[in-house]
C-alpha cells in the first residue's frame, strides 16, 4: 500500500518547491497519541496495517490550503482502512480551524497543534510538510512543499 502512495506522490517531487527529506534510520519516532478536533483519539501504534500521512498545515499557508483537496481525494480514493491522512494544524485557534474546516468542506481528521509541540516532535519547520509512514509504522521521510 505504501508503495502505491509513494507512486502517486512521486510525480509531484519534480514540481517546484517539493523536497523529500529522508528519515534518518537512527531518528526517534514520536509515539503520537493525539485527539482530533471532533474528540477522536489517534495513536500511531494502533494504526499499524495502514499507511499514514501526517500533513502539517495552517490556513494562513496558501500552499497548504491548495493541497488540502488533493490529500482529501487521495484519502477517499484509497479508503481509511488502507490510508489515513491526519491534518495537523500548526498553532491556530480552535475557532480558526473550525471556520476553515466548515468553509473548505474538509473531512479529514484534524489535529489542533495549538502550541506547535507535535510539529517540534517531528522536526517540522516548513509548511506544508507531510510525514510518510508505512503500514508497519516505519517513517520513510518528510515531503516538504505543496503536493497537488
Amino acid at each position: 500500500m505504501f508503495g502505491l502512495v509513494l507512486a502517486l506522490l512521486t510525480p509531484a517531487w519534480g514540481a517546484a518547491g517539493i523536497q523529500l527529506k529522508p528519515w534518518r534510520a537512527d531518528a526517534q519516532v514520536s509515539s503520537l497519541a493525539v485527539t482530533d478536533v471532533s474528540g477522536r483519539t489517534w495513536q500511531l501504534g494502533a494504526l499499524k496495517g495502514r499507511a499514514v500521512l501526517l500533513n502539517f498545515w495552517a490556513s494562513w499557508c496558501e500552499p497548504c490550503v491548495t493541497e488540502m483537496p488533493s490529500l482529501q481525494a487521495l484519502a477517499a480514493q484509497q479508503g481509511s482502512d488502507r490510508l489515513l491522512v491526519l491534518a495537523v494544524n500548526f498553532k491556530q485557534s480552535l475557532p480558526t480551524i473550525d471556520a476553515f474546516v466548515h468553509r473548505s468542506g474538509l473531512s479529514l481528521p484534524v489535529i489542533a497543534d495549538l502550541q506547535g509541540i507535535i510539529a517540534r516532535q517531528w522536526g517540522i519547520k516548513i509548511f506544508p510538510s507531510t510525514v510518510l509512514i508505512d503500514a508497519q509504522g516505519r517513517v520513510h521521510g518528510i515531503l516538504q512543499g505543496e503536493l497537488d
